[in-house]
């Protein structure tokens, strides 16, 4: 009997659920947790799937050699529920938000009765989020979030960045009511069990415009020659009870922002600047992590518990810095003063910096560069901050409390470095290892330049870090420096907050948490919390909800930080406008299929040249090399290497900024091929689905 041949069955594509990157031209990427390749989904297959948005999308494609892996869209899982920023029109009864958006080509049809109610006039830019977009409508339904002002004013602008990443300007006023009802007052009963610091030598060190002040330390030189120094964080959670209104906003929000010209902080000003905020001359109650120190900075004993302190001085970074550059003339040796503490911590500071180097942990030298606003927000100058030893000072300290705290809690308060078996559950700072992939990019790059690589540690030769570390050292004053530290740091994992101690990779701490900043991150009001409930006999705390909780911190953090960075990026090309057509000496500082990214001197400020703009030759991006090779000329672009510019474009709405390429010696060549993916016929699909535009242009005076 012969046997039917049965018909191979077509295999099923493969299925992955990301989170959705949205471009101005249509097109998206899809982004797959723990996958370093995204999946790129033309325009047409997305399903209406928009930026923000958790989709699942089968591939459609693999990657190939010169192609990345595409796929469609099959299913919305979630709905963003971020706002989209955008310009508010009418045309009779009818209403939308025009968006100018880099991340939303699509308008938004809202509501015109609710958006008058809530003060929205044609012309404001506006804040909208997304509820529907049914599948033959021309453009997404959604409802106002916010009316946020008159286009171009500064904190218009600003609270527009702040809108378009879900983030609060404002408390609501039961919130400040709420804080505002918290006692100042401290009695008897708040001192009960805490250690008295109020006749110590107490000072702390902030910027010059800080307002709220949450570590201090504190100094004594003991009669064996070892010194007492206390590092002293405010106590928060003393005041802050959990679940509370404030608590509820506090964790909601997660951190502080930091936009360019100003703070959006995580609790109302009553407790941040006021009943917190470590101020001279007032007495305030602290939660201290208080060390014995040899000369040397050896740690002979630790203490951690609450206080209560009475700071004697506020010093500023420069004016702590004026004491340690006159350190030689400050006598050490006699009686204990304020110049004396900030020369001698500074001296303990820098030997525990240079056991860390010993030990592993890395330090990158990539310059801090920061914008300067005048009163009306418009930026003025953009300069390098420079950390000095003052900085270095209060940075060793913090970082000496927070690892001493999670390795009291990790060990079962033995400090001994061995972690406890049945350690409870804590809040850690955590930092993995660097992605192998990328590392082997950087190998990869360094061999291509004639450097010599050990074998990895899996073959008995040298760990990732060491072999980073060397090059790295290797490169120092060479032309690709900055491009060796440029892939050290994208191959660098992200730190994240998480129950599980993995330890800090780049800080090569076995333990680590976040303690010092309470009044700013809430990650530090957990780690209080648990500590205090510790030291007090608690059992173990549920670990799933911990988990959460940290998964939560983590997300805000990382909300909060995208958030700056679109700040600082818009201040840049408003500071860029009127420079367009000025040429800048630059250096190439990232390398795409589709563009060549460059930093300007002195700014360090970037912007893309557009492959498609470069004349004098068709360039392909070598991704195994990391590098631009041009087809006919054979030219090469990398990473580190010198170019000029011309500034071609500053487009603020959008925050990019735009150079062309200043060449003259090779020919220009006609306009390159097309390359993948095409913006240019994606641009079309979108402008067609952009149909209330046509409305409103024929509703011009009717409120448009």
């Amino acid at each position: 009997m012969r046997r039917k041949n049965k018909k191979a069955e077509p295999k099923k594509p493969a299925q992955f659920v990301g989170r959705v990157q949205m471009t101005r031209e249509g097109f998206i990427f899809v982004i797959v947790d723990g996958q370093d390749d995204d999946i790129y989904v033309k325009a047409s297959k997305t399903r209406h799937a928009l930026d923000g948005d958790t989709v699942r999308v089968a591939i459609t494609r693999e990657k190939g050699a010169t192609k990345r892996r595409e796929g469609e869209v099959v299913e919305i899982l979630r709905r963003s529920d971020k706002p989209f920023v955008g310009i508010y029109h009418t045309v009779g009864s009818q209403a939308w938000v025009l968006m100018q958006s880099r991340s939303m080509p699509y308008d938004i049809q809202v509501d015109a009765v609710a958006g008058a109610e809530m003060g929205a006039k044609a012309g404001m830019k506006v804040a909208a989020a997304v509820d529907d977009w049914p599948r033959r409508e021309a453009c997404p339904l959604g409802h106002l979030t916010d009316v946020l002002g008159e286009p171009g004013k500064n904190d218009t602008e600003m609270h527009a960045i702040l809108a378009e990443f879900n983030l609060p300007y404002r408390f609501d006023p039961e919130v400040e009511n709420a804080a505002d009802h918290i006692s100042e007052e401290i009695g008897a009963e708040d001192l009960k069990g805490r250690k008295d610091f109020r006749k110590t030598l107490t000072f702390t060190i902030d910027p010059a415009d800080a307002k709220d002040f949450d570590d201090a330390l504190s100094f004594k030189t003991l009669e064996d020659g070892n010194y007492e120094v206390g590092v002293h964080i405010a106590d928060v959670t003393h005041y802050v009870k959990p679940g509370s209104l404030v608590d509820k906003e506090a964790r909601e929000r997660g951190t502080s922002v930091y936009l360019v010209d100003r703070t959006v902080p995580m609790l109302p000003e009553k407790l941040c600047n006021k009943l917190c905020s470590l101020r001279p001359d007032e007495d305030k109650l602290c939660f201290s992590a208080v060390f014995v120190m040899s000369p040397k900075a050896e740690i002979k004993s630790r203490w951690i518990g609450r206080t209560v302190i009475r700071s004697d001085h506020r010093y500023d970074y420069d004016g702590a810095q004026q004491i340690i550059e006159k350190a030689e003339s400050i006598d050490t040796k006699g009686p204990d003063s304020l110049e004396k503490a900030i020369v001698v911590l500074d001296r303990l500071a820098k030997i525990l910096k240079e056991n860390e180097q010993k030990n592993g942990a890395f330090n990158f030298d990539r310059p801090e560069m920061k914008v300067e606003c005048d009163e009306e927000g418009r930026p003025i100058r953009v300069y390098e901050k420079i950390s000095k030893d003052a900085n270095w000072l209060i940075e060793e300290f913090m970082l000496l409390a927070n690892k001493t705290v999670a390795e009291f809690v990790a060990t079962g308060g033995k400090l001994n470095g061995v972690p406890a078996k049945n350690a409870k559950t804590f809040v850690y700072r955590i930092h993995g290892e660097p992605n192998e992939i990328k590392v082997e990019g950087l190998k990869t790059f360094a061999k291509g330049l004639g450097y010599k690589i050990a074998p990895d540690s899996a073959k008995g030769g040298k760990s990732a870090s060491e072999t980073m570390k060397e090059l790295l050292e290797a490169a120092k004053g060479k032309p690709e420096y900055d491009a060796f530290e440029n892939l050290a740091l994208r191959a660098m994992a992200k730190a994240v907050y998480s129950t599980d101690n993995i330890g800090h990779y780049g800080l090569a701490f076995k333990f680590y948490t976040h303690f010092t900043s309470p009044i700013r991150r809430y990650p530090d009001m957990m780690v209080h919390r648990l500590l205090a409930m510790y030291q007090q006999n608690a059992e173990s705390q549920k670990k799933e909800q911990y988990e959460k909780e940290c998964l939560h911190a983590s997300e805000r953090e990382i909300i909060a930080a995208d958030a700056e960075r679109t700040s600082v990026k818009y201040k840049l090309v408003e500071y860029m406008q009127d420079k367009v057509g000025q040429e800048f000496e630059g250096k190439v500082s990232g390398l795409t299929e589709w563009g060549m990214y460059v930093e300007i001197e002195p700014t360090k400020i970037e912007g893309m040249v557009s492959l498609r703009e470069i004349r004098s030759d068709f360039f392909n991006f070598d991704e195994a090399h990391y590098r631009l090779v041009g087809r006919r000329s054979g030219r090469v672009f990398k990473l580190g290497d010198p170019v000029k510019i011309k500034v071609s474009n500053a487009n603020l709405e959008q925050r990019l900024l735009d150079y062309q390429l200043v060449e003259s010696d090779l020919p220009e060549l006609p306009p390159a091929p097309e390359q993948e993916p095409k913006p240019h016929k994606t641009r079309k699909a979108a402008s067609k689905a952009t149909s209330p535009r046509k409305q409103i242009r024929k509703g011009r005076g009717h409120g448009a």
